[in-house]
């Protein structure tokens, strides 16, 4: 749909009809005085200094670029379809654990072996693909946590920056309690019912300024829900000079930590020793209870102003090459 920003300047349009009007209907007796010009203005289209009239396609053009002129003072603008945004979902920020320990070769996918990081990734990818009308967020942590992605409904970019994660990008320890509280920093100002965080790790607290347990009772009080992942397999063969032996890799996950976390929250410890359980356990999580959020629409606004005055310009350009040309002309003729 065309419309105008500024409607109320189109009737300028009329001013020089108008003034054609005026001049017409004064007395002829009454004659107009004698300006003095500058050298520069005497050239100009419809200037004359022996009283010549103007050409009429020249009063044309006149007429043409100043309607052009004021249709871009008016502002027109191309109004696109009425856009709705999702109408329901959650904000929810996914918190993930990047230190060296997930670099941990105990996951299947495929039928190859991978690294416990590289399964969160390959799940958590079909993850967000399937979060449409959710407001998704990013969190990578180590020794410290940082915000890899803010909440937002781009994720084709989440899901990038989480593949581009990398292990020990953010230190060699495990700080849980202080990525809990930056989580809850991000989520607190949204609405109360929206807020979730899905927290995955595969150790215990080993660095950070907040205690988690702390920090599990500062999320509560800002109504912000936790569901903690604890990753890692239970069982493990390895080879060694004599011979194989069975190890237990996650032997360093706190869950007692991860239970009361989820505990206080209001939310639930889930347990992934593979990445099939890895999988059912974000199908689960996404069957959460959708909140509504208050629509919001926008119609999207291309503003086209610099047609017209482009082609004012245009036109002008054309009336001063030909008083230009007139003027050689005369003088030739002159000479």
């Amino acid at each position: 749909m065309l419309t105008f920003a500024y409607p109320w300047v189109l009737p300028l349009i009329l001013v020089p009809l108008l003034m054609m009007v005026w001049r017409r209907r004064k007395p002829a007796t009454i004659s107009a005085p004698a300006l003095p010009t500058a050298h520069w203005l005497q050239n100009l289209p419809g200037v004359s200094r022996h009283g010549q009239p103007t050409p009429a396609w020249q009063q044309l053009l006149l007429w043409l670029i100043w309607t052009l002129l004021v249709l871009g003072l008016a502002r027109p603008q191309y109004v696109d379809e009425l856009i709705q945004q999702p109408v329901t979902g959650r904000d929810l920020l996914l918190t993930v654990d990047i230190s060296p320990s997930m670099e941990e070769m105990d996951m299947t996918l495929n039928g190859r072996s991978v690294n416990r990081l590289q399964a969160v990734k390959d799940v958590l990818d079909d993850f967000i693909l399937n979060r449409e009308g959710d407001r998704l967020g990013l969190v990578l942590f180590g020794s410290r946590p940082y915000v890899q992605a803010p909440l937002s409904f781009d994720h084709d970019t989440i899901r990038t920056l989480l593949n581009e994660a990398r292990l020990g990008m953010a230190g060699r320890a495990t700080a849980i309690g202080d990525a809990i509280g930056l989580g809850v920093k991000r989520l607190r100002n949204r609405p109360q019912e929206q807020r979730v965080m899905v927290l995955l790790t595969d150790g215990a607290n080993t660095a950070g300024e907040v205690e988690p347990e702390k920090a599990a009772d500062i999320a509560a009080s800002a109504g912000v829900r936790i569901y903690t992942v604890g990753i890692g397999a239970e069982r493990m063969t390895q080879q060694g000079i004599l011979g194989s032996r069975t190890v237990n890799p996650s032997r360093d996950l706190d869950e007692a930590l991860l239970q009361s976390i989820a505990g206080k929250t209001g939310g639930r410890y889930f347990r992934a020793r593979n990445t099939g359980e890895l999988q059912s356990i974000y199908d689960t999580i996404d069957q959460l209870e959708p909140v509504e959020l208050d629509g919001q629409h926008y119609r999207p606004v291309d503003d086209l102003y610099v047609w017209p005055v482009g082609g004012a310009l245009v036109l002008f350009l054309v009336l001063q090459a030909a008083a230009v040309s007139r003027k050689r002309s005369q003088e030739a003729a002159h000479g």
